[in-house]
């Protein structure tokens, strides 16, 4: 089996001194090379355990965040989008400007066909958000493809009894 590391520079996936930031930081993002970018498929990400402030009361939001895109040439490595979501540990953002933020920096890093994030913040004050937003590549098939799914989106909402 090939070590992909040095060829892709990825410093984070087997490194024995990972370190948790607590602070936002996009630069932990890393990519490798899509060995199958003639397919169109998905990848999904389930963060269970995300943790960010409220910008305004400092108050802990947990939620599971959901990522799912379609590559083209870079995919994200999992252990640095593991870090990368840590690190909104202590960063206080609004539930929608989250889940926008993590998009964009995905966006900027991947320049992906498609790719959608939902987040399912649990409740604070009797209310929970879940705020979902999605980006197609203009002017291909996946711009069309994000309309439909946000115009689309929660139409069949799940039953919210475990939060």
């Amino acid at each position: 089996m090939r070590d992909m590391r040095t060829k892709e520079h990825l410093t984070k996936l087997g490194s024995r001194e990972t370190t948790y930031r607590t602070e936002y930081d996009p630069s932990l993002l890393e990519t490798f090379s899509n060995r199958h970018p003639e397919y169109d498929y998905f990848v999904k990400f389930n963060c269970p355990e995300f943790t960010s402030l409220c910008p305004i009361t400092g108050q802990p939001d947990f939620a599971n965040i959901v990522i799912s895109y379609v590559p083209d040439a870079r995919l994200v490595e999992s252990k640095s989008l593991k870090l990368y979501l840590f690190s909104y540990r202590n960063h206080g953002d609004f539930h929608e400007d989250v889940v926008n933020t993590v998009m964009k920096d995905l966006i900027c890093i991947l320049d992906p066909k498609y790719i959608e994030v939902w987040g399912r913040f649990l409740p604070r004050g009797g209310i929970s958000l879940d705020p979902y937003c999605n980006y197609g590549r203009p002017e291909t098939r996946w711009e069309q493809v994000a309309w439909d799914r946000l115009r689309y989106h929660d139409m069949a909402p799940e039953r919210v009894d475990n939060r």
